[in-house]
């Protein structure tokens, strides 16, 4: 039952992320070929993740109010949503408002249901199961590579078409992993509750402090300064998901090669985050935040630099130590250098200012591309991410002592 229950949770990631191919980073080639600007592009996708700020908050405000409906059922709503609206990308031909409006929604939901799949991993865990979220959240990487390479193909072949039809599979696909692992969790807490007879109530968690947002930013200034810089560092990621199609056309590429740089970038994602464990035991987190900013640099820079689709390949391998370092490192070094009712907000935090810089970037970025082109957007992302690079080695030390500091005071 553990290890059918991991597996279960696994394919939800994997089809969970692969939906993100379809929605997000294909969203461009898809409008573009629907007679929309740039601007217009960066314009929808900044909308949509306005409206999923908006949207999460409820999202998980109802999860945990609402108990007729489970974590699960919640999911499950939200997935045959998506299911009718993904209709739309075939009803809606050419530049319209309501195509727009189709993907505004599907882009919205999809970032809304990544809090509630986090959630669902200690959802998952009251029935005695351990739940693996790393090996859950590679294999949902390894999902994204395996589909964005041959995506590219098909649409490069087939025309935008193959993208709501693959959408749709992949929708019904990410509904029967739900359906299979609720099954599996209601077996397995029956049979908890058969052995142990009355189930245990969930942990008292009284002994987080609750504080609000202001006294935790003058408590955590060095923090906060840190996720300053984490909204340069993350720009030239967000450009890179939203504008690969535009960077890879600016070099001669089409997209085929897109979806190739796209899977590659995702696979490269997997050895760092299984083996995290392995590099903690020998280096600290503030080592990798470290050394993933400058990865993310040069990452960008590369990408700046080249003069074809080979380059842009070279560049993705320092995700290795960019990206997939990163996230997991401000994870754990969150956990560590604050106090437990502290560490909620730091994530929330840290979630805020990665959704902020998907919203301007896709403003942003949009411009720049129609009025200066690829090149000019890159070099700008050049210059964003060094200056984040800059602000979190500066300061992640600090936020570590006074991590050390209130601690002792404790």
């Amino acid at each position: 039952m553990k290890k059918l229950l991991n597996i279960e949770y696994a394919c939800i990631h994997g089809t969970y992320w692969m939906f993100y191919g379809i929605a997000s980073s294909f969203a461009s080639v898809f409008l573009l070929a629907r007679g929309y600007s740039n601007w217009e592009i960066g314009a929808t996708l900044a909308v949509a993740n306005v409206l999923a700020v908006v949207l999460q908050p409820i999202a998980a405000d109802l999860a945990d109010r609402v108990k007729r409906i489970s974590l699960i059922g919640i999911t499950q709503i939200m997935t045959i949503m998506m299911m009718i609206v993904t209709v739309g990308m075939f009803s809606f031909q050419g530049k319209t408002l309501s195509l727009c409006i189709v993907f505004v929604l599907l882009i919205a939901w999809h970032t809304v249901l990544h809090p509630l799949l986090n959630s669902l991993t200690f959802k998952l865990e009251e029935c005695g199961v351990h739940i693996n979220f790393g090996v859950a959240r590679s294999m949902g990487s390894l999902a994204y590579s395996a589909l964005v390479a041959v995506l590219g193909t098909l649409v490069e072949k087939h025309g935008v078409t193959v993208l709501p039809i693959t959408g749709e599979i992949i929708l019904v696909m990410m509904m029967v992993s739900l359906l299979l692992t609720k099954r599996s969790f209601d077996q397995a807490k029956r049979l908890k509750k058969d052995s142990a007879g009355i189930p245990k109530a969930g942990a008292d968690r009284n002994d987080e402090e609750e504080i609000n947002l202001l006294r935790f930013i003058k408590r955590n200034k060095f923090f906060f300064f840190m996720n300053v810089g984490v909204i340069g560092l993350y720009f030239s990621n967000s450009i890179l998901n939203n504008y690969m199609m535009q960077i890879v056309s600016a070099v001669g590429g089409n997209s085929e090669d897109m979806g190739r740089i796209l899977s590659v970038m995702a696979f490269l994602e997997i050895p760092t985050m299984v083996c995290f464990d392995l590099l903690r035991r020998k280096f600290s987190c503030q080592a990798m935040l470290k050394a993933a900013s400058i990865g993310f640099t040069v990452k960008i820079a590369i990408c700046y630099m080249a003069t074809s689709v080979t380059m842009i390949f070279i560049a993705q391998f320092f995700q290795l130590v960019a990206f997939a370092l990163f996230l997991p490192a401000m994870v754990h070094f969150i956990n560590e250098a604050m106090r437990r009712g502290e560490a909620v907000k730091g994530q929330a935090l840290f979630t805020t200012m990665v959704t902020i810089t998907t919203v301007f970037s896709s403003l942003v970025g949009g411009i720049i591309i129609d009025i200066s082109g690829a090149k000019t957007l890159t070099f700008v992302s050049t210059i964003a991410t060094a200056a984040g690079a800059a602000i979190i080695i500066a300061t992640v030390d600090r936020v570590k002592t006074k991590g050390r500091a209130k601690s002792d005071h404790q």
